[in-house]
């Protein structure tokens, strides 16, 4: 067995000696500094909490809900009161009488907040985590009306219009709002380190590295990792991740007594482990002991939810991936989108871009826009259009600047490049140089969320997996551009952009808008 490349690791919470069980829980932790307990946890040093304890985790979290739930029973009634308020004013029908308006909205009410109950949109998994949460209020409010409608058809039932014409709309709108509110909250008290699922992570140290890091890198914290357990390592030792020691605190032969003693919430299986499937079943069957979850890492990279689906045959779990699909409806769905927000965008935004033009004309010689070929769908070239935020003699001084190259990969980036115009660095930095790109998506040439387009160069030193970022589109803008832009090493940039090929979606590419317009006001990365 190869050697497991770990540290030194002599103090911290989790460093109890071989005692029995009744005789540790009674026994009192070392205490620590913040510091060192920010390192072990992944969080910055003025996030980290005094330490909770799962019961009064589960309590925040249950109040978070209950409020959820109260807020959300209020922008229905408001939606539905709406709806009754406006009946037979305009284009929506009178109900026939007040009593059985009142009835129908009282009705009404009631099947949407059930139906929000059914659809589980207040599941701890999903509050503050991606887009399911926001899908499954959709999903829950839609269904339910499309229900209604046909109950009215079925029974004739007269003036009930306005509550598909007003309620649904307002209150879809006010669901989402109260969401996002909610979110912003979660969001808050994760970032300082509260109310996290305390997890183990468990398998080899490279694949528990590797789940380590994206726990660590996501936007929304989910996790406190308390440490790792590793195949015959011993307690004592820690798992150097990106710079931070990460404490050993068992081996894998002793999962479950580890768990119970860190008081966990969770134990991350990052891979195989020794032992094989029988081993992880043994391992479930232990942790019910302790009440912790056992969460499987799934190790398939660039697989997302949609495309993953479970179908059990005689008892035996198989899960299918879907293959990617590069054209169809839904991407016919993705140009109107497209088209749609690009036009409204160019039209709303017409007076600034006549103001950066004016800007761009007057700060230095040469002309207000640079076209410069990139390389878009299926390996075809375009002409792509951005404000100019260099001198106009840029390309020819690009060979001079080669040996300073800051960029990660193939790409060629200067923070500190002489040939940006005084108003091109601000520009660059709130990413407004790129507005003229709206026209390429009017014209086909790019979308308004994809990988980011190429220069020919670059297209040439690729490998030959790279190049499936040409599958589709390039993007004004997307993963690599809200998760750090220039900052992101080339690997990580490649991963970023062929997840998004084989994975996207119109939800997804909504939420990537959302977190744009975020990035631009704070934004890294950018020069």
């Amino acid at each position: 067995m190869a050697e497991i490349p770990v540290a030194p690791f002599r103090s911290g919470a989790f460093d109890w000696p071989a005692e029995p069980l009744a005789a540790q829980r009674t026994a009192t932790s070392p205490l620590r500094s913040p510091e060192a307990s920010a390192k072990r946890t992944l969080l910055p040093p003025d996030a980290v909490p005094a330490k909770p304890g799962r019961k009064a985790t589960a309590a925040w979290i249950s109040t978070h809900i209950n409020l959820l739930r109260v807020t959300d029973a209020v922008m229905v009634s408001g939606a539905v009161f709406a709806g009754l308020l406006i009946s037979g004013v305009g284009f929506t029908p009178r109900i026939e009488s007040e009593a059985g308006g009142v009835l129908i909205a009282a009705t009404v009410t009631l099947l949407w907040l059930m139906a929000l109950e059914i659809y589980r949109t207040r599941d701890s998994k999903v509050l503050g985590v991606g887009a399911d949460e926001y899908k499954r209020v959709a999903s829950a409010t839609l269904r339910i009306f499309g229900l209604m409608a046909i109950a009215a058809v079925v029974f004739s039932v007269h003036g009930g219009a306005a509550f598909v014409t007003v309620s649904l709309p307002l209150g879809l709108v006010a669901l989402t709002g109260n969401r996002w509110v909610f979110r912003r909250r979660l969001t808050r008290e994760k970032a300082r380190g509260h109310h996290l699922s305390r997890a183990i992570v468990v398998g080899e140290p490279e694949e528990v590295r590797y789940v380590v890091q994206q726990i660590a890198r996501k936007s929304g914290p989910v996790y406190k990792i308390l440490g790792v357990c590793l195949p015959g390592a011993r307690r004592g030792a820690s798992l150097r991740v990106d710079g931070q020691q990460i404490p050993v605190l068992s081996s894998t032969d002793d999962i479950a007594r580890t768990a119970r003693l860190s008081d966990a919430d969770a134990v991350i299986v990052a891979g195989p482990l020794p032992g094989g499937n029988r081993f992880i079943r043994e391992l479930g069957w232990k942790l019910e002991e302790c009440a912790a979850e056992m969460v499987l890492a799934a190790t398939l990279t660039n697989v997302a939810g949609p495309r993953i689906h479970w179908r059990p045959v005689e008892g035996l779990p198989l899960m299918h991936v879907d293959i990617p699909q590069y054209s169809g409806a839904k991407h016919a769905l993705k140009r109107v989108m497209d088209v749609a927000v690009a036009l409204a965008a160019l039209l709303a935004l017409s007076p600034l871009l006549l103001v950066l033009s004016v800007i761009v004309r007057l700060d230095s010689p040469g002309p207000v826009f640079f076209r410069q070929d990139r390389v878009g769908k299926d390996g075809t070239r375009f002409g792509m259009f951005k404000f100019r935020s260099m001198v106009v003699d840029a390309e020819a001084r690009l060979a001079a600047l080669t040996q300073q190259n800051e960029g990660a990969g193939v790409l060629f980036k200067l923070r500190d490049d002489p040939r940006v115009t005084r108003c091109g660095r601000w520009m660059r930095k709130y990413s407004l140089d790129e507005l003229p790109q709206l026209w390429n998506v009017v014209l086909g040439n790019m979308s308004m969320v994809g990988p980011r387009p190429p220069l020919d160069r670059e297209v040439n030193g690729y490998e030959r997996h790279t190049h499936r970022r040409l599958l589709i589109k390039p993007g004004i803008t997307g993963l690599w551009q809200i998760n750090g832009r220039s900052d992101l090493s080339w690997d990580e940039a490649v991963r970023l952009d062929l997840y998004y090929v084989e994975n996207w979606s119109i939800a997804g590419d909504l939420l990537i808008l959302w977190r744009t317009f975020r990035a631009v006001f704070r934004p890294s990365g950018a020069y």
